[in-house]
């Protein structure tokens, strides 16, 4: 059960409301980490904020899901690694070996196996990545604004799966559990 209060749609007043009915617009559903993350619309409103640039980024839906179920998995996120294995197949098309391999840094697809390479390693390192690091990942074509973007999308990721864990978020996706390291 949920350590925080999930806000429900129909009893949120003011920013918090305004916050939960534009989710529900954009994804036709209102998951329990936004209904955690309204307690304060502050928290909401910056991870929609930031989520949002990065979708308008160089990075494809694909890849960041890719990253998103690489961190969790790294993090033991079950909320999170359950949500992005649910959106990393049905609206980025992922197929299941294509998820299975991304928990684990992996991608048949060369670009995405690159990105996977750096931001598990600026997951494992929690973010002291050196030059060789970045040099690996640009001689794999990685151009430098690719390189911030995956960064921020390892960032944007541990802040979701710190929260999820944090508040014990009850799961509203077919439930996916990480494997024990």
């Amino acid at each position: 059960m949920s350590r925080l209060s999930l806000v429900q749609s129909d009893t949120a007043t003011g920013k918090a409301a305004d916050l939960l009915a534009g989710v529900q617009k954009a994804l036709g559903v209102t998951p329990n980490m936004t209904r955690a993350m309204v307690n304060s619309p502050a928290v909401l409103e910056a991870h929609l904020a930031f989520s949002g640039a990065l979708a308008g980024g160089a990075l494809s839906a694909a890849v960041r899901e890719r990253i998103a179920l690489l961190v969790a998995e790294e993090n033991g996120c079950d909320y999170c690694l359950s949500a992005h294995s649910y959106i990393g197949a049905n609206i980025a098309e992922l197929d299941a070996e294509e998820i299975e391999s991304a928990r684990h840094a992996r991608s048949t697809d060369p670009k995405s196996a690159a990105v996977l390479a750096f931001a598990s390693a600026v997951v494992r390192m929690r973010g002291g990545v050196g030059a060789a690091e970045v040099k690996i990942a640009r001689a794999a074509g990685l151009t430098d604004g690719e390189i911030a973007e995956v960064i921020a999308g390892v960032a944007l990721n541990v802040f979701t799966n710190y929260l999820n864990k944090a508040v014990d978020t009850d799961i509203d996706w077919p439930v996916v559990r990480h494997h024990q390291h």
